[in-house]
């Protein structure tokens, strides 16, 4: 039964484990490279779109009433970037001045959004700079309360 297998399953033999080696690497850097992104604030503004994007929301109604059938999302992307490209700028001259306003608004909340995160960030800051004791002085709360529970347990 040896002399079945012939030359070519010797050959694979002695090049799976050069194959797992490369594999292995592969995983390795792959976890490496991995980092856990920072959780998102959902009470930070949303970016403005750019003059295209609001051009597109106007586009997609006219391109589904034209297209009921075609349901593709690329289809309606890749024809309102044709029709972008052939428009001139005093076609785009609007959306332009749609997508400014709305940069213009964004900044103005983002203002708002950084004042009210540095405000916050320096209450946190005095809480920690005091110790445990002088919180709990604040408060009213002694480690007695603590003390009680323990003796309770016996």
């Amino acid at each position: 039964m040896k002399g079945a297998r012939g030359k070519g399953a010797a050959k694979r033999d002695t090049l799976k484990p050069v194959d797992d080696r490369k594999v292995g690497k592969k995983k390795a850097a792959a976890s490496k490279g991995k980092k856990t992104k920072a959780a998102k604030d959902p009470n930070k503004p949303k970016r403005p779109p750019s003059a295209f994007f609001v051009f597109l929301e106007e586009f997609r109604i006219t391109f589904k009433k034209e297209n009921p059938n075609n349901k593709a999302v690329s289809a309606v992307g890749k024809a309102g970037g044709e029709k972008w490209k052939s428009m001139s700028a005093a076609e785009k001259a609007p959306y332009e001045a749609k997508a400014a306003k709305r940069k213009t608004e964004y900044e103005k909340l983002m203002k708002a959004y950084n004042k009210k995160q540095e405000s916050e960030a320096d209450d946190v800051e005095e809480e920690s700079d005091k110790s445990k004791s002088e919180v709990d002085e604040e408060s009213g709360q002694d480690d007695e309360a603590d003390d009680d529970e323990d003796e309770d347990d016996d």
